[in-house]
């Protein structure tokens, strides 16, 4: 488990598939993270098959502290410990924690996973283009915009881009430092 201020990180468990499931129902929730359909319970199990026997990732259930629920997910996917590079997943599926700061506390545990703990040297994202909320949120974190996939996402018959981002460890290192002296 990987314990923030608000929220905890632990690792994604069967009995948690059925919080994705439920999200996933949502359309509105699906465009915005470039999901395509809902899951049906046996897609649910296969995916949860993967990510549970996939070394290349690590996926992590997003836990209030306050009240103990699941209000999310979280992950690192297509880690490459050779390269020190990995893909970055935050999604807060509970329409209530929504803007109370849980994806962003979220998005800092995973990152000190990602790079103090795992030694990672670069993370990346690709945001839907048209969620500018998510692109606001991934640049708090510190996350650049470096290259768009045009058309790279169709939703309704329309095509849409993905902003791509990342962010390098020397980067979040000293933004950090500079809290660290601001606080």
């Amino acid at each position: 488990m990987l314990t923030g201020d608000g929220v905890t990180l632990r690792t994604f468990e069967r009995r948690d598939v059925e919080h994705a499931r439920r999200w996933l129902d949502d359309a509105e929730f699906r465009a915005l993270i470039g999901a395509t359909s809902p899951l049906t319970k046996a897609e649910a199990d296969e995916w949860f098959e993967r990510v549970e026997n996939d070394r290349s990732r690590r996926w992590y259930a997003v836990v209030r502290n306050e009240d103990a629920s699941v209000v999310g997910e979280a992950g690192l996917l297509r880690i490459s410990p050779e390269w020190r590079t990995a893909d970055a997943s935050i999604m807060i599926g509970e329409r209530d924690a929504r803007g109370q700061g849980v994806g962003t506390e979220a998005g800092r545990v995973l990152l000190q996973l990602a790079f103090d703990r795992m030694g990672l040297h670069r993370l990346a994202i690709g945001v839907v283009g048209f969620n500018e909320g998510a692109l606001r949120f991934w640049e708090r974190l510190g996350f650049r915009r470096e290259g768009v996939q045009r058309d790279g996402y169709l939703l309704d018959g329309a095509f849409h881009d993905f902003v791509m981002m990342s962010l390098l460890e020397e980067e979040w290192r000293s933004a950090r430092e500079m809290d660290s002296r601001a606080a």
